[in-house]
């Protein structure tokens, strides 16, 4: 009997050794790829804002990022301002792209003004780009992406990306033949109101030719994800309006 209990005893013993040792392995992997996984993510952004105002590898109708040696040059070169809007306040800030946009739209969730707005000014071949961060929630779960657009806040270019989407209905979002009916679209309406961009089922316009309509082809079965894009694109664009405005004032 002695015998045995000293038997379970070192098993219960060396299990709990175990334990700690397997903890401290695991937690010494995860310290060790936090800087990569961070470098990753911060390239990835750069490629999402260079996609979105037009610096990217595009070929055969597909969407292709800039390589992740080349973002950070490219980033470099064509972003020439960084900023950060904040009850009607414009800083600069050379991170701002690195901002957590989740997270600063659930703090000032009660009161907007408290929200920082993140804006990434580009040039491109003589055109000026404000390329904007937007986030929403899809049919599953999260959705976002970054929309370029003029100082006449007509879209330049989008890119849109997902977390859980259904492959072949939402996830198409981030594929090119959606995106790039957002080009040219605008986001006033004539009156100069901000109105925004539908994802619209019963839009009459399959070809997207009218570009002040305020509307794009949904895709088919995936409206819960399509009402997101236009619900994120509606309330994100919308709070940088008076930065336009001001810019055309000046």
């Amino acid at each position: 009997m002695e015998n045995r209990t000293d038997k379970n005893s070192y098993t219960i013993i060396f299990a709990i050794v175990m334990v700690f040792v397997v903890g401290a392995l695991l937690a010494f992997t995860a310290s060790s790829l936090k800087p990569r996984i961070a470098e990753n993510q911060r390239i990835e952004k750069q490629q999402n804002i260079l996609y979105a105002m037009g610096v990217n590898d595009n070929t055969d109708g597909s969407a292709v990022f800039v390589s992740t040696e080349d973002a950070p040059d490219l980033f470099e070169k064509y972003i020439t301002k960084q900023i950060v809007i904040q009850d009607g306040e414009t800083s600069e800030d050379p991170e701002a792209y690195l901002m957590d946009i989740k997270k600063e739209k659930a703090t000032s969730r009660d009161d907007v003004s408290k929200r920082r707005l993140p804006m990434f000014i580009g040039e491109k071949d003589g055109d000026t780009f404000y390329v904007i961060p937007i986030y929403g929630k899809g049919l599953w779960d999260a959705i976002w992406g970054y929309v370029s657009v003029d100082k006449d806040m007509v879209v330049q270019g989008a890119y849109f990306d997902h977390k859980g989407e259904t492959p072949g209905l939402g996830a198409n979002i981030k594929e090119r033949f959606f995106m790039d009916d957002f080009i040219g679209e605008h986001l006033l309406d004539d009156a100069g109101n901000f109105k925004g961009i539908t994802v619209s089922k019963s839009n009459a316009d399959p070809k997207n030719e009218d570009k002040t309509d305020n509307e794009v082809d949904a895709i088919a079965g995936a409206t819960i994800t399509g009402d997101g894009v236009t619900a994120m694109i509606k309330s994100d664009l919308k709070l940088y309006k008076p930065y336009f405005d001001n810019l055309k004032n000046n």
